[in-house]
């Protein structure tokens, strides 16, 4: 998506340890018209599968699956929550996920009431690097007897093992960016599929 790509290089930051820094627009501050395009391109990605549902992790991919949503005929979003709460019901789908940012693994939980047999799911989220958080979302919407139709990612690090994995997986994947970095830490934008 070269809007995106535009974007990144515009507003884009790479801060030490060649993370790439998006908080302008995508996950601290929202640029909400930028963010109704990107819904529109997954809708345009996706447009040849059902879906009946859109699952996320809390807290980034919210914004991203809430204004897609609208696009797939306003299909119910669910996100995994990260954190335990007296709010979510206690019987969950619930799977590991390693967090390499934060170097521990935590327990990403759906509420079994939202996750249903036979839904068709979208999962989209802001970043994809090593896979973890998408492959735990895959394994609860698995664990529901529910079938994953794509995941949806706005900046893949393709540098990283994640989209290798899930596209050897057989996973209907579409990145809006793929990106790594130069030796001078600079961004390279590599062909979507």
């Amino acid at each position: 998506m070269k809007l995106l790509e535009e974007k990144i290089r515009s507003e884009g930051r790479i801060s030490e340890g060649g993370v790439l820094k998006v908080d302008s627009f995508l996950n601290h501050q929202l640029d909400v018209e930028f963010l109704n395009e990107m819904g529109k391109e997954f809708k345009r990605l996706f447009s040849d599968v059902e879906i009946t549902k859109i699952l996320t992790i809390e807290a980034s991919g919210i914004a991203i699956a809430s204004i897609a949503a609208q696009y797939f005929g306003n299909v119910p979003v669910v996100f995994a929550k990260k954190t335990e709460s007296k709010n979510l019901d206690a019987d969950t789908y619930d799977s590991d996920v390693f967090s390499f940012t934060k170097g521990k693994t935590y327990k990403i939980k759906v509420s079994k009431k939202y996750m249903n047999k036979g839904d068709k799911v979208l999962i989209l989220d802001d970043f994809l690097a090593n896979g973890f958080a998408t492959l735990g979302m895959i394994d609860i919407v698995k664990k529901a007897e529910a079938e994953v139709a794509g995941v949806g990612i706005v900046i893949e690090k393709s540098f990283q093992s994640g989209g290798k994995i899930l596209r050897e997986l057989g996973v209907n994947l579409h990145s809006l960016a793929r990106i790594e970095f130069d030796e001078k830490n600079q961004i390279i934008f590599n062909e979507n599929d």
